[in-house]
């Protein structure tokens, strides 16, 4: 169109001018929206979320000058010699020290001091020692891993009395410890140890009182010593001395071990263990040692390999059976939450009919007379099934971990993962992974 043919359009009653009005009231429009928002505009933005501080990093002053049973010359770490006043010494230590926190729980393990001979024992230890560490992140604890003959006399199952006693010398903060063998696997990571059961007893172990406590029927394995809840308190101190005199430290050794033979007639070697011994002890003084002792029959402390053999696939289809029902515990989330959820997963273990043994995850799988290190495992065990097993029981252990960062194992023989959907386990009929 030409500028004459445009002129004579307006001309003839176009209104060439609205384009320009309406564009004109956009533009102040706009203006004062962003006139309106300058403040908000200007302002800077937030800080990132802040997470409150833990105890566990509060900034610990120093050591204050005032003398502490540390200062003692005489002090003595050795199992050999008796510990006194030891909850006075702990008391006055804690109370110059406000600001150190208690763990939970300590963990006290380890293994031998030299490499392993079996081919695949060390690559086991290492697995069973981040099993523990794991557990220990997500439930408040700390763990202590000892690879030393503190006693060169104490060697095999007799070293956990004198790492126990270093320790609790080492941590007077800590109100409980907890001794678990290195071939011990802790195979619910949800589980917290209930610690309230405990509070007018020093001593817990898995066992059964008709068994420990019996004339007629007493058996070696009437509990098991792999697996051990210990307080750190003076009874414990004077329970430990008493039971380390009947090990290899005492002059009597051998004849201690025919005296056990007598009294356990199911005890296949002649020198004395520390599970018989501990045994002994209890029955024989039971006021003394079997009253603030507790054997714990609710949950398994400790349990039997062999008896989970071929059971751990049905336990891990159980609780995914449970979790397609129960929204809540598909939902993703943090590791620092994982115990809320342990929770709320053990109310609807209850409530849908588990709740037995046969059914819940067993909280510590117990690979005892495997020898993963030496590799002489108990002859009456076919080839490799302590190998193979081990791994099973901690890639299912492992599987529960690894799920709070996304991934799950293709099974508990596989090394490899896959990423877990959302909303699983409902958000797929065929589970080829956990």
């Amino acid at each position: 169109m030409t500028t004459a043919k445009r002129k004579r359009a307006c001309s003839n009653g176009g209104n060439c001018g609205f384009p320009f009005v309406v564009g004109a009231l956009f533009a102040l429009l706009t203006l004062w929206i962003l006139w309106s928002m300058k403040d908000q505009l200007l302002k800077p933005p937030p800080p990132p979320p802040t997470i409150p501080k833990q105890d566990s990093e509060v900034v610990l002053v120093p050591d204050p000058p005032d003398r502490t049973f540390y200062d003692d010359p005489h002090l003595n770490y050795s199992i050999e010699n008796p510990l006194h006043n030891w909850d006075e010494k702990r008391r006055e230590w804690v109370s110059l020290h406000p600001g150190v926190a208690a763990p939970a729980v300590f963990v006290v393990t380890g293994s031998q001091p030299k490499p392993c001979r079996n081919s695949i024992g060390d690559h086991l230890l290492l697995r069973c020692f981040k099993n523990k560490v794991d557990y220990c992140r997500i439930h408040n604890c700390e763990v202590y891993y000892n690879t030393l003959h503190l006693n060169p006399k104490m060697d095999s199952y007799w070293a956990k009395l004198q790492a126990l006693r270093a320790a609790m010398m080492a941590h007077p903060e800590a109100e409980w410890f907890w001794w678990l063998d290195a071939d011990a696997v802790i195979t619910d990571m949800d589980f917290s140890i209930p610690l309230g059961r405990y509070e007018n007893h020093n001593l817990v172990v898995h066992g059964w009182s008709n068994v420990v406590y019996s004339e007629s029927n007493k058996s070696w394995t009437g509990l098991n010593a792999g697996s051990v809840l210990i307080r750190n308190c003076q009874w414990s101190m004077d329970l430990m001395h008493a039971w380390a005199q009947m090990g290899p430290i005492s002059p009597h050794y051998e004849s201690l071990g025919k005296v056990l033979k007598r009294v356990f007639k199911d005890k296949p070697f002649p020198l004395p263990d520390d599970q018989s011994s501990l045994i002994y002890l209890l029955s024989t003084e039971r006021e003394k040692w079997g009253v603030k002792t507790y054997l714990e029959e609710g949950y398994e402390l400790e349990s039997y390999w062999l008896s989970k053999l071929g059971k751990m696939e049905g336990m891990k289809e159980g609780y995914l059976e449970m979790e397609e029902e129960v929204k809540g515990l598909r939902r993703r989330h943090a590791e620092k939450v994982a115990l809320w959820y342990g929770k709320l997963r053990e109310g609807y273990l209850r409530d849908y009919g588990g709740g037995t043994m046969m059914m819940r995850r067993p909280f510590v799988t117990h690979f005892t007379g495997c020898q993963p290190c030496s590799g002489d495992h108990n002859p009456q065990y076919k080839g490799d099934t302590c190998w193979t097993e081990m791994q099973r029981a901690l890639n299912f252990a492992d599987n529960q971990v690894l799920r709070n960062y996304g991934f799950l194992r293709n099974s508990l023989t596989s090394s490899s993962v896959t990423q877990v959907p959302y909303d699983f386990p409902r958000s797929t009929q065929s589970r080829p992974f956990f």
